[in-house]
């Protein structure tokens, strides 16, 4: 088995996420017992890149449905990888407050060529963390390049793992606590600050960019997070990190990517309370009374 952590990372391509890679970086070699080796994968310009996309002629990955610029880029992992050994794929915005090992080291069962945290009560499983077995992964997942082309490669990926649970072995959901879930900051062994608008990285990047006249590619609404205590574990690992060295400019794309075609946010309330959806009968009563 190959020696060091192989960390796969999805991350935007315009610098917005300086502030997220660096946490990430120095959070997951703090508490780790072994060397991490960790892959930045932003979209490029690039034709020989894995992460290859040219919007303007329709080449390399189609990102238009994407949510973020590096959604369907975990399902290229095992092909990163050159499909050997194992690879873990981490979305950008995670904390590590466990040694890695424990995770890396954890045994595939059956017919399991990935682990990921169970979604719901049914087989559904989360892609944020997944610890793949890339050999065994090759049988199932579509080359890159047949990868890249696909519109909705993200949707049909899901889809296909969703109808072989099987392939899936369900991890501790403390390996991708989605923002806590009332679990003790304690208690968490990968803290994932999903919900986009909510990020604890936003203090630091926002003001950031607008101070180099450019843009956040998340374009909803920015709201403070209700865990004031993971925002001071944040914080805590954003000092410590300054401290022992890291800098966010160290993670600066070498040539920035330029605009990502993809879905917007605009609309977007992620893993905050929803209003009440209320029945026709019911809006007509309410516009009828404010009347």
């Amino acid at each position: 088995m190959h020696n060091a952590i192989r960390i796969f990372v999805g991350c935007d391509p315009n610098d917005c996420d300086l502030e997220q890679m660096m946490v990430l970086e120095y959070s997951a070699r703090k508490h780790a017992s072994r060397p991490v080796e960790i892959t930045w994968m932003r979209l490029s310009r690039d034709p020989a890149s894995p992460w290859y996309c040219d919007p303007a002629r329709g080449r390399g990955w189609r990102t238009e449905k994407w949510s973020t610029p590096f959604s369907a880029f975990r399902w290229a992992v095992p092909a990163a990888a050159g499909f050997q050994g194992r690879a873990l794929y981490m979305d950008a915005d995670m904390l590590v407050r466990c040694d890695l090992a424990e995770l890396w080291d954890l045994p595939l069962h059956g017919d399991a060529i990935v682990a990921g945290r169970r979604d719901g009560d049914g087989n559904g499983w989360r892609s944020c963390v997944a610890l793949w077995d890339c050999e065994r992964a090759r049988a199932h997942l579509p080359s890159l390049e047949a990868l890249r082309a696909k519109r909705h490669a993200n949707r049909e990926m899901k889809h296909y793992f969703a109808d072989r649970p099987h392939l899936v072995q369900h991890l501790d959901a403390r390996y991708n606590s989605i923002d806590g879930e009332g679990l003790a900051a304690d208690d968490i062994r990968i803290l994932h600050y999903s919900d986009m608008g909510t990020q604890f990285s936003h203090r630091y990047a926002l003001p950031r960019l607008r101070a180099e006249g450019r843009h956040h590619w998340f374009d909803g609404e920015v709201v403070p997070h209700v865990r004031h205590d993971l925002t001071e574990l944040f914080d805590r690992y954003y000092r410590e990190a300054i401290d022992a060295g890291y800098t966010p400019d160290a993670y600066r794309n070498a040539v920035p990517f330029g605009d990502v075609v993809k879905a917007s946010q605009k609309d977007y309330t992620g893993n905050r309370p929803r209003p009440e959806r209320r029945s026709w009968l019911q809006r007509l009563w309410a516009g009828a009374a404010r009347g």
